[in-house]
């Protein structure tokens, strides 16, 4: 289990994201949303302003800004200055204005298929998380076929890590993810949760986002997504427990519990 294991709260102010969809898209509601993350325990609030689904159409930088920016501003004023502002995009010039707006994090579900990504983040000397994915996410499930799916993802990653840190970010503000859901069959994810200690290895804190996903509903029989908590917080827990440094749920309360009392029963 990570010395640490930080909460990445998700804030997703769209109208199509497949479990909390439409909720926060009023930026007043939005904003209280993020607020209350971070009271329950979140070090991180992701804010993204274009759906990442299986199948989703991808939305213009414009209207990602019009969504994202409002919302990172006043989050910014209000939010203790330890907790961090991520926006959750693959496009350089919403991780550019996001920056710009008070976010000190990007999280990047595309693998910097954009390096403008990077070259913004390390302009702004700022944290980057990279994540692998297959494609984009209205194509990545139509190939979830691998010869060697962690040896791949780790390979993946070194690369883009590589890509990173040529583009001027610093190697300690880089975090790796291996996309869970993005591009996997279900019995993926498991595999890729136990494997976090390979990921680990390449020498950069590691992210696991399994909240609410479709394997989390297909091994509980869950099928609403906002039902999945119970499932959720299990994988949660299986993540810290391999080493995950930080772990993006919606629940963050829920799983902020679980851990406490997990590592408290695990330590003695």
């Amino acid at each position: 289990m990570a010395a640490e294991t930080l909460l990445v709260g998700v804030l997703n102010v769209t109208p199509d994201s497949f479990s909390d969809g439409g909720r926060f898209l009023d930026p007043d509601r939005a904003v209280a949303h993020g607020l209350r993350l971070a009271e329950e325990g979140a070090a991180w609030i992701d804010v993204g302003g274009e759906s990442t689904r299986p199948g989703s159409v991808s939305v213009g930088a414009d209207e990602q800004i019009r969504r994202v920016a409002p919302v990172i501003e006043a989050l910014a004023r209000r939010l203790p200055s330890d907790v961090v502002i991520s926006v959750d995009t693959a496009d350089a010039a919403v991780a550019t204005a996001a920056l710009a707006a008070g976010a000190r994090a990007v999280n990047d579900v595309g693998g910097l298929r954009d390096p403008g990504v990077a070259r913004a983040v390390a302009e702004a000397s700022a944290e980057l998380v990279v994540m692998h994915a297959r494609g984009t996410p209205a194509t990545m499930q139509r190939d979830t076929t691998y010869e060697d799916l962690v040896g791949e993802v780790e390979a993946f990653l070194r690369d883009r890590i590589a890509c990173a840190t040529a583009l001027g970010v610093d190697r300690q503000r880089i975090v790796v993810d291996p996309g869970l859901g993005f591009g996997k069959a279900m019995e993926d994810n498991p595999r890729l949760v136990a494997a976090v200690p390979r990921f680990k290895a390449l020498g950069h804190r590691v992210m696991i986002g399994a909240s609410r996903k479709a394997f989390v509903g297909r091994l509980t029989g869950v099928e609403r997504a906002e039902d999945r908590l119970h499932g959720s917080v299990g994988a949660a827990l299986a993540a810290a427990e391999a080493g995950a440094d930080l772990l993006r749920v919606h629940d963050v309360l829920a799983t902020r519990q679980a851990l406490v009392v997990y590592a408290a029963c695990r330590g003695g």
